[in-house]
């Protein structure tokens, strides 16, 4: 489980798109994006569809240019004050069989200048999907809290994201897992250098990361009736 992917080259070339982040800058620029961005993360994307299985049979690595694990540079701006027209990190997403965008359940790997993590879990999911996360934590508090506090996953990861100010409708203000039903993302992150993106372990310690996170995924999909 070796090789590398990414270069120092390549946050060079995100830093210095993140200074000139407009198309007049990019279109000349555009092979050394496809050396060092796309090229190397459908690579890594491709290598980790042999990983995958032994982590869960039921999220996909998907080597496709267009759709697939590797998220589209350019930004969506229709509903954005920033109209700069390209994202300035690499986000590669394997998401669940039957997720069909970034709100699904997901393992992640984001890359960018001084920001470089392993994410996994749900961002802003759908209220419906919501709810059933928080009746699961409600109703089977142990089960949550020996995923939550698995050894391993805390020791390496975060839980981050959104959180409610009050209880959410329908749950005791005084329960006492209170803090966690007030979430509004279900996410864990996982911090990696840039030393680490660019050496030949990157996979291994990817693969080992998600690995971490089995019992938090696994409750997840649970609440959620999917497949882990």
């Amino acid at each position: 489980m070796s090789g590398r992917y990414f270069s120092k080259q390549t946050f060079t070339f995100l830093a210095a798109l993140a200074q000139n982040n407009e198309r007049a800058w990019f279109e000349p620029h555009r092979q050394e994006y496809e050396d060092l961005v796309r090229s190397p993360a459908l690579d890594f994307i491709s290598d980790m569809s042999d990983e995958m299985p032994a982590i869960s049979r039921h999220f996909l690595a998907q080597p496709s240019k267009v759709g697939g694990s590797l998220m589209r540079i350019q930004r969506d701006t229709r509903f954005s004050k920033d109209k700069t027209p390209y994202k300035t990190n690499i986000g590669i997403q394997f998401r669940h069989e039957v997720g069909k965008d970034v709100h699904a359940p997901g393992y992640y790997l984001h890359i960018a200048p001084g920001e470089c993590f392993v994410g996994i879990g749900l961002w802003h999911p759908e209220a419906d999907a919501l709810f059933k996360i928080r009746e699961a934590i409600a109703q089977k508090g142990d089960e949550w809290l020996v995923a939550r506090d698995a050894p391993a996953f805390r020791k390496h990861y975060s839980l981050e994201g959104d959180t409610l100010a009050n209880a959410p409708r329908g749950f005791a203000k005084d329960h006492p897992l209170v803090a966690d039903l007030k979430r509004k993302d279900f996410i864990g992150m996982a911090k990696l250098s840039e030393a680490e993106v660019t050496s030949g372990t990157l996979r291994a310690q990817v693969v080992i990361r998600f690995r971490d996170a089995a019992p938090y995924m696994r409750f997840l999909c649970k609440a959620l009736e999917l497949r882990f």
